[in-house]
């Protein structure tokens, strides 16, 4: 390895970090400084310990530890070894690991100090994977705080170092140029109805035909490898065909990433698991799908979730990268060169996007209740945060002051989402509780059935190196979570106690539709054998929020819903108000968060719900729906005629009304089941209440009522006639009045409209004095004629007021 790029700047780096505790190394893919670096440090003065190296992924660990053991001629586990999830080589005598990010995140938390640590190089952290930048950040603190003299050594492959040297303390920026050789783009292009598969399958067999040399072929899936592979039969014999990506036993990695044998040629569809950090040996064709599958958080509805979007421009030349490692070599890319501007620049930092309840979990133990204390590159989103802190305290893993509770450490003590790790501790069987988490982390156990019973049933009967890796890394967990309550368990039993929110329980028939306790809505495949559960406990799921579809989940029966959920099932009691009717059902169901398990008639409704009910309907749907009566009515009318009048009065309008619905209509609806059986009397009442006793006495002075005649009769007005305020009555009932009638204090002349003994209209005036003075005589003619029994005088304003005929008078 001492022609590799990287060595003619270890020189400047071992100085920077003989005199200062940081440093950031720039240096592009293919100048090794994942496999060099760390060898050379190891006769530093200052190196006496241990030297830590994260590596974003498990199968590049390996690789990474393999290649300097290699080069060391050792076996690995000696002076170098590795620590992954599944698999670790290390002794005593080994003085570089490799590991993951996740596993220097556990081991710091367990021992801040480090101890026996001299440095930790921090890899690919231009890739900002939340693992990364979180385990930086505790490094930097603890070495702060604990450990001055720990070396901290980022290293990035793109040209970001400078915000990295801010972050540790203006550490200095050393830059390697690299080895460059010659690479070639050819963009091919692809039609929007092509399937993907397709396409790459055209592409590579092209590539393989006009190109000498191993080929690279990256789709975004492991579905779109194996499609792929299918249209790939019948190539030649000496082509050898390997998978590459993250579900592959180690072995199968191995044979990916070796160099062909002689007299073959090597074919790798590989996911963007082979973008950095790894060198595929004969590799000089790449051929690019363009497409990547990322998680992405979606916080409305609380999963994250697999999604296949356009690859980062930062990432696409990553890609091509890889033909020109070890020779000149050609990309082959399925979209036009035109369109490369406008891919993305770079992927989103992970911490942008993640659900954050690991972290703050591990924040809280580390004594930051506030994750923004700590230092980032890209510090966590406020929104974010809050959520988690929301879901942590619901697991019963964060306190009111966000301090860890007992739970919340035992939590954290397990290598496991927090939601996982709760479901192992609350399970009765933990070993079945283990197996489930290890089958929901490790991709590809057991099939791909959403059904994760049957996935469980297969995988135990699986046999291969990563099968029985997974078994072990489960009877871990299980014994790290100690013995349960024991007892027979289902599958979806321990799931409901981890994702208690998305409990799901079947729509319809068909078991496309589920409502989730949560609030949200699934979707399924009916031809799945879910399909005919009617509760499912939901794993995984893929889409939007709102009928996002259900990748994994297992049944369980009602009864088990009824025992583990005992006590978050409620009783809720309601009062539905019917517009059409005006009346209360009161009903009562038992609900699981969102999902309505029983709902019925409720005889034990209490009349105060019911008030309340109908106290609310006529809030929603208006003061319409109340059976007034003609005095109710006419008594608002009279208020609003005086309210325009300028009178100080209570206002009586539909608005005013409801504002103070509160006040005047809850007596009125009490021990009543409908609004039409409140007595329009007492709403009469209730509306004088509001007016009160000095408010009516003013309204009965600005606006009457009614109208008292001369010949004693009485007579309503008519506040909303649309001439002004009105009143109909026999012109007799007038006689011997000689002066216009008023309202409002005398200043507002009522409408007459004066009628015929039979009641028919004869005259409609606002000027009683002119109409005796004026037109009287010629009504008085005609009247006369049709109503002889009846008095018509040539004088009424002097004749006596009368209902009566003439021979009734003189009678009398």
């Amino acid at each position: 390895m001492s022609d590799l790029p990287i060595h003619a700047v270890l020189p400047e780096l071992l100085a920077a970090l003989r005199t200062g505790s940081n440093a950031v190394l720039v240096a592009p893919p293919g100048a090794g400084k994942t496999t060099a670096v760390a060898p050379a440090l190891l006769a530093e003065p200052w190196c006496g310990g241990e030297i830590l190296l994260l590596s974003p992924r498990r199968i590049a660990a390996r690789a990474a530890a393999e290649r300097m053991a290699a080069a060391a001629g050792e076996p690995v586990g000696r002076t170098f070894g590795y620590a992954t999830r599944l698999d670790s080589r290390r002794s005593a005598a080994t003085r570089v690991t490799v590991l993951t990010e996740g596993i220097f995140r556990s081991r710091i938390q367990a021992d801040p100090e480090l101890a026996g640590v001299a440095a930790v190089l921090f890899d690919e952290v231009h890739e900002r994977s939340l693992d990364g930048d979180f385990g930086l950040a505790l490094a930097l603190d603890a070495q702060g705080a604990l450990r001055p003299d720990l070396r901290l050594l980022a290293m990035s492959a793109t040209l970001d170092g400078a915000r990295f040297a801010a972050l540790m303390q203006g550490a200095p920026v050393i830059e390697s140029e690299g080895r460059s050789h010659p690479l070639e783009l050819r963009h091919l292009g692809r039609t929007a109805e092509a399937r993907i598969e397709d396409a790459m399958a055209a592409a590579i067999r092209r590539a393989l035909a006009e190109e000498e040399g191993g080929l690279l072929a990256f789709l975004p899936g492991l579905a779109e490898i194996e499609r792929t592979a299918e249209r790939l039969g019948g190539l030649p014999s000496e082509l050898v065909l390997h998978r590459l990506h993250g579900t592959l036993d180690p072995a199968a990695q191995r044979a990916a990433i070796a160099p062909a044998p002689p007299g073959t040629r090597k074919l790798v569809l590989a996911t963007s698991i082979a973008e950095t950090s790894l060198t595929l040996d004969g590799v000089r064709i790449v051929v690019d799908s363009g497409l990547a599958r990322r998680p992405r958080y979606d916080r409305a509805a609380g999963v994250t979730r697999l999604v296949t979007e356009r690859a980062s421009q930062a990432a696409v030349a990553q890609r091509a990268g890889r033909a020109g490692r070890q020779a000149p070599g050609v990309a082959y890319r399925l979209w036009e060169a035109a369109a490369t501007a406008g891919l993305p620049r770079f992927d989103p930092p992970e911490i942008l996007e993640a659900d954050l309840s690991g972290l703050l979990l591990d924040c809280a133990l580390w004594g930051v209740a506030d994750p923004s204390a700590l230092a980032w590159i890209d510090p966590p989103p406020a929104a974010s945060v809050n959520e988690a802190r929301t879901r942590l305290a619901g697991l019963g893993a964060l306190d009111g002051d966000g301090r860890p509770t007992p739970h919340g450490r035992a939590l954290a003590a397990l290598p496991l989402p927090p939601r996982l790790a709760h479901m192992l501790l609350s399970a009765n069987d933990r070993m079945l509780a283990a197996e489930v988490a290890v089958l929901l982390g490790e991709r590809g156990l057991g099939g791909q059935d959403a059904d994760l019973e049957v996935r469980l049933r297969r995988w135990r009967q699986e046999r291969g190196g990563r099968a029985e890796a997974a078994r072990g890394l489960a009877r871990r967990w299980a014994a790290l979570a100690g013995k349960g309550e024991g007892g027979a368990e289902s599958v979806g039993a321990c799931l409901a106690r981890g994702l208690p929110d998305r409990l799901a329980k079947r729509r319809g028939p068909s078991g496309e539709e589920w409502a989730s306790v949560g609030g949200r809505g699934y979707r399924l495949d009916a031809a799945s054998s879910l399909a005919r559960a009617e509760w499912l406990a939901v794993a995984e799921v893929q889409g939007s929020a709102v009928g996002a579809r259900i990748l994994a989940a297992a049944p369980l029966e009602e009864a088990e819903v009824e025992r583990l959920f005992a006590d978050r099932i409620e009783t809720v009691r309601t009062a539905r108000f019917d517009p059409a009717t005006g009346g209360v059902q009161p009903m009562r169901e038992r609900r699981l968060g969102a999902i309505r398990l029983s709902r019925g008639p409720d005889a034990e409704a209490d009349r105060a719900s019911i008030a309340a009910a109908l106290v609310e309907g006529v809030r929603t749907h208006g003061l319409a729906l109340l059976p007034w009566g003609e005095a109710a009515e006419g008594l608002r009318q009279r208020a609003a005629y005086a309210a325009k009048g300028g009178a100080e009065l209570a206002d009586l309008s539909d608005d005013a009304l409801l504002a103070q619905l509160d006040e005047w209509l809850p007596p009125l609806v009490e021990g009543r089941r409908r609004l039409d059986a409140i007595p329009p009397g007492e709403l009469h009442a209730a509306l004088e209440a509001l007016l009160g006793w000095d408010g009516g006495q003013a309204l009965d002075r600005l606006a009457p009522a009614s109208f008292r005649s001369p010949a004693g009769s009485t007579h309503a007005i008519d506040y909303a006639a649309e001439g002004g305020p009105a009143v109909e009555l026999r012109v007799q009932a007038l006689f011997g009045l000689d002066r216009h009638p008023t309202i409002g204090g005398g200043r507002v002349p009522l409408v007459l409209r004066l009628t015929s003994p039979a009641g028919r209209p004869i005259q409609t005036t606002r000027d009683l004095p002119g109409f005796w003075a004026g037109s009287w005589a010629a009504v008085a003619k005609e009247m006369r004629g049709r109503y002889p029994r009846h008095p018509w005088p040539d004088d009424p304003a002097a004749a006596d007021p009368t209902l009566r005929t003439k021979k009734a008078t003189a009678r009398s």
